[in-house]
Formats: structure tokens, sequence, C-alpha cells
């Protein structure tokens, strides 16, 4: 008989519902402890979700004191640095939410923390369980772009701006970039294998959200609903960064590979004002290259498909601790998603361009 897994929540908040969820629909696994720092939001949460044996916390530390398998931190993001560093130090596996953290330093030590420890640190884009994600890697990956020289990433919402906690620096860290930019930088560097960063070039800006016919919280959006960036990475290659939770425009366009043999364009799945990203599905994928001199295009046909992916992300989680597999997505990997965010941070504030360091 399959040993029944423990997990706990550190955070309770709207994406919190969506993890237990998740654990819920699979049968070797007992969500048996929530953490939330706000006085009797955890044991609420716990009556909602229906989590009897459940114990609630105010303290996430007393939680960790716990013999759990592993938790999923769903905390606000300037809290997932101390809070996976703990977990992880405390013998956890972890499943982060997105983004990894919100300095390229924190993310270094947090993957630097699992490798030392042992215990896994997994991060949560499920976009790459969609399998035309995985068809887009196939195809960047079997060579027959020839060269991928040129990159163009991104996406953007008409009206699309969230509230709460996701417009505070102070809390979120950054806006647009830290909650969809992460997914359309995801989905092209996965693609590629996650090339070495080396420089950004930013502008970034926040007209929507800071004024009050746009945004209803205008007085504390101190985050970005625009950016735009130039990475350079190792290789001679380029990426064309792009991302908006609101903008007068329809679109900011599909993303792009340009290679020697061939392109790529795919665009995101879709319609309407709060569409245009990749936080979802894909929406057409075209293979561009020459059939005896002759411009030819192909369209690929996607797969059809029901799968809940967030689910699969954490089921996934779940099959490599109970397995002893690494971490699906791991946090080594994913640092340097952030190093790209970080830049972007930095050279937006400064105006100028800045490398990135990573060792």
């Amino acid at each position: 008989m399959t040993r029944r897994l423990k997990i706990g929540i550190i955070g309770s908040g709207g994406i919190a519902g969506a993890h237990v969820q998740a654990y819920q629909e699979l049968a070797d696994v007992d969500v048996v402890a929530v953490a939330d720092m706000i006085p009797g939001k955890a044991a609420q949460f716990i009556d909602f979700w229906k989590l009897p044996s459940a114990v609630p916390f105010d303290d996430y530390r007393k939680l960790l004191e716990l013999e759990l398998d592993g938790v999923s931190i769903c905390t606000p993001n300037v809290a997932h640095y101390q809070t996976t560093v703990d977990a992880l130090r405390a013998g956890k596996h972890v499943m982060l939410e997105k983004p990894m953290s919100v300095t390229l330093e924190e993310a270094v030590e947090m993957a630097e923390t699992a490798k030392q420890t042992g215990y896994m640190l997994n991060v949560g884009f499920q976009p790459r369980y969609d399998p035309n994600m995985k068809i887009i890697q196939d195809v960047v990956q079997s060579g027959q772009l020839g060269k991928v020289y040129y990159v163009e990433t991104g996406g953007g919402r008409r009206r699309g701006m969230p509230g709460g906690t996701f417009i505070s620096k102070e809390i979120a860290g950054a806006g647009a970039m830290a909650d969809i930019g992460c997914y359309s930088l995801d989905m092209a560097l996965n693609a590629m294998g996650y090339p070495k960063p080396l420089t950004v070039s930013a502008y970034s800006s926040n007209y929507f959200g800071t004024n009050p016919l746009y945004h209803n919280e205008a007085s504390r959006f101190d985050v970005e609903d625009f950016g735009v960036a130039m990475i350079r990475f190792e290789d001679d290659l380029v990426l064309n960064f792009k991302i908006s939770w609101a903008m007068h425009m329809d679109t900011l366009g599909p993303t792009l590979f340009l290679g020697t043999d061939g392109g790529l364009k795919v665009t995101p799945a879709g319609k309407g004002p709060w569409s245009g990203v990749f936080d979802g599905s894909v929406g057409a994928i075209t293979y561009f290259h020459d059939v005896r001199g002759h411009h030819t295009e192909s369209q690929i046909p996607l797969v059809d498909h029901k799968i809940n992916l967030f689910h699969e992300k954490v089921r996934d989680f779940v099959e490599a601790v109970r397995d002893g597999k690494p971490a699906p997505i791991p946090g080594e990997q994913i640092v340097r998603n952030q190093a790209i965010i970080d830049g972007i941070i930095r050279s937006s504030a400064s105006k100028r361009e800045v490398t990135i360091d990573l060792r």
C-alpha cells in the first residue's frame, strides 16, 4: 500500500485554493496543515476547503516543525525567499508559486539552499504542461529552425490590471513582469534550453495603474503596468520582451523565433481584454521556411486537450516527492528567469543597460 504524503500550505490567499483542489484530486495526498500570518485566516481556509484533519497556524515556522513531505508556498512575492529557505532547511520539499523571488540575489540563495539541503525546489509554471507548449519546445530544439538568433515574446492585455497585493511594490516586488511576464519568458527560454542572459536594457511605466480613470486603487499603485526590454544572451542571441497589463491596443503581437533555416510564430489563446498573454494556452503555431526556393508557411496542428494544467503541475510535484525524482521545474533553472526580471527592474530605474552577473 502506497504511503500517503503529508502536505502543508503556507499562505491561504486565492492561489492556495487551486493548490488544495489539485491535492484533493490525488488519491495518496493529505493536506494536514495551513499557515497564514493573518490571525484566523488559516482556520477559515481549512473550514472552507473541508480539510478536517488539517491544523491551522498563524506562524509558518510552527507548521515547518511538523513531519511533512512537502509544502506549497502561496505567499505574496516578497515572502517567497525567506519562506522557501526556511522550508528547505526544515527538510521539506517545496512547490513554490511564481515568480521565484523579488531579486536575483534571493533566487540564487534559494537555489543554493535546495542544492545544499538535498530537498527539492520546484517553481510553478503550469503552462509548460500544455502539450502545445511542448510542441514549440520540440520544434525549436529539433534544429529545424537552424541557429535561433532573435526571439520576441511577451504579450499584453487591453485591460487586465489586478489589485490587492499585486499592485504594491512592498508586497509584490514588481507588477506585470512578475505576474504575467515571467510566464512569457519561461515559454521562450524553456524552448531554447534556458540560455544564460548577459545584459538588459529596459523601460517600464505605470500610466494606467496610477490613473483613477483606469484603476480604482490608483493611489496605492506603485508597480509597473508596462515594460519592454532587449536582453542579450550567450551565443549571439537576443530577446525582445514586452508585457502590459493595460494599453490602448488589441495586442503586442505574437511570440517569434527567428532562425537561419526557419521561423516560428506563436499566438496566445483567448480573446477579450484579459487575454493576450502566455499564462494560459496557445492559439496558433505557424512554421515559416523555404521549400525549393519558395516561401512556405505551415500551420502546425494544435493538440485539442482538456488537461487541467494546474492539476498536472501539482501531480508532477507529488510524484517527484514520492519517487525521489528531481524537481520537474527546478529553481536552479528559474534563477535565469528571475535574473532577467531583476535586470529589467534595475535597468528601468537607472535608465541604462545593466549587466547580469550569473556565475
